[in-house]
């Protein structure tokens, strides 16, 4: 049966399709067949979109759910006490079943929050079991997700045997591909990091890569390892000259504005990306420092440029945080506007809530005053699996339990308290 969405505001994020004040979308085998301002399609199941904003889900590519059971516990920290905490401290004590839980309640919250595409950069490699886990929540939660198989934090060990065997099982085609988390050459040296650029090229991989410091970016141009399948994370310090080097090869760059900006990495590159002909693309990263929803990262990353120029407007971080999000990853060809043939990835925003109503312009209302409780409706390749507020067959009383359970087993194993004064204590402290 069709799907027909009615007389709602429709926000396509297509620039040939614009924005409709009313306007129905017509779902047909998971894809969007139709946009217009009215739709006759007798036999179709009707959604009733009035007093709502409908939109493209948000597209998060670059974020750690592996970490969700410890949710808010680092919002004082600084990322050497971050990493202390995460990669030191509690990670040597998750077996696979936190693993599962862990990024299957992650995948659900950016679900229940509008992020119908998710890339899930995966560091906490132990065995491949771990992988397993991961990649089994990622299946069992509903909409697409990407995951970017990395090694852990620190690690030198090689990670061809681990991609190859993570390919073979996600070679099907399903909703989950596969991306290569790259540490690059300051972690693992140029030879390493040249053999992980070929078995991506080999294997049609896209690859994320944290660029911690300036000189990355120019040192894989030295050597001939830019590509355009390559996203820089974070980049924050990096020369617009480096950029540019990124900017030319066809690269994208994933900006985690409120991680950044808490953990002292330095200003967003929002700015300096668009200078070096970079669209910016927006992510989470973790949530045990920052909020896991996109409306809080839009807003953060718009006040944050705006205060330095006053350049950016509302529309601007929508595409951030949609279209270009997609292509960073891609999949544009699917998801990421709204516009015929392209996936039914489509959040439906309530518009009578009154923390929004009155909307006069609706991608302001949405950057400025956006936040998740006004998902209403979320579609992944046409199926609902979020109406009316809630998110559709998903027990989440029991899996609240299997997470509290794995947070404080994993805590008490680290010796870590859960009262709010966990300070993880580095070297030289």
């Amino acid at each position: 049966m069709n799907t027909l969405i009615t007389g709602g505001t429709v926000v396509t994020m297509d620039p040939a399709l614009g924005d409709l004040a009313r306007g129905d979308v017509l779902i047909e085998d998971g894809q969007i067949i139709e946009v217009a301002s009215r739709i006759d399609a007798p036999d179709a199941e009707v959604i009733d979109a009035s007093e709502r904003i409908l939109m493209p889900g948000f597209v998060d590519n670059h974020r750690h759910t592996w970490q969700t059971a410890f949710r808010g516990a680092g919002s004082d920290w600084t990322f050497p006490q971050w990493a202390q905490a995460m990669h030191h401290t509690v990670k040597p004590h998750y077996t696979p079943d936190d693993v599962y839980i862990g990024t299957l309640m992650g995948r659900l919250e950016a679900l229940h929050s509008g992020v119908t595409t998710m890339l899930d950069w995966y560091h906490v490699a132990q065995t491949h079991q771990h992988e397993d886990a991961a990649i089994a929540a990622l299946t069992d939660a509903p909409g697409r997700s990407v995951f970017c198989l990395g090694a852990g934090w620190g690690s030198d060990t090689a990670v061809e045997d681990d991609i190859r065997r993570v390919r073979a099982i996600l070679s099907g085609g399903g909703r989950i591909d596969l991306a290569l988390g790259m540490r690059g050459p300051g972690a693992t040296g140029i030879d390493t990091t040249a053999g992980e650029v070929k078995l991506a090229d080999e294997l049609g991989l896209r690859i994320s890569l944290h660029v911690e410091a300036p000189g990355v970016i120019a040192e894989l141009r030295e050597h001939g390892l830019l590509r355009d399948t390559l996203t820089g994370v974070h980049a924050n310090g990096i020369g617009v000259n480096e950029l540019r080097m990124l900017a030319d090869a066809g690269g994208s760059i994933s900006i985690s504005p409120d991680v950044e900006l808490k953990m002292g990495f330095g200003a967003p590159m929002t700015g300096l990306a668009l200078d070096a002909g970079l669209r910016p693309t927006l992510s989470i990263d973790d949530v045990p420092s920052v909020a896991g929803d996109m409306f809080s990262t839009l807003r953060t990353a718009f006040a944050a440029q705006r205060g330095i120029d006053g350049r950016l407007r509302s529309r601007d971080l929508l595409d951030f945080a949609t279209i270009d999000a997609a292509a960073s990853m891609g999949l544009a060809h699917r998801t990421g506007s709204l516009t015929p043939g392209k996936d039914a990835d489509i959040i439906l925003l309530r518009t009578d809530d009154l923390t929004i109503f009155p909307v006069t312009d609706p991608a302001s209302s949405i950057v400025s005053q956006g936040h998740p409780g006004l998902v209403d409706t979320v579609l992944a390749a046409g199926r609902v699996v979020k109406r009316n507020g809630v998110l559709v067959n998903v027990e989440l009383a029991a899996l609240r339990t299997r997470l509290l359970e794995s947070r404080n087993r994993i805590a008490a194993t680290a010796g870590i308290p859960l009262d709010g004064t966990w300070c993880p204590q580095l070297a030289s402290q």
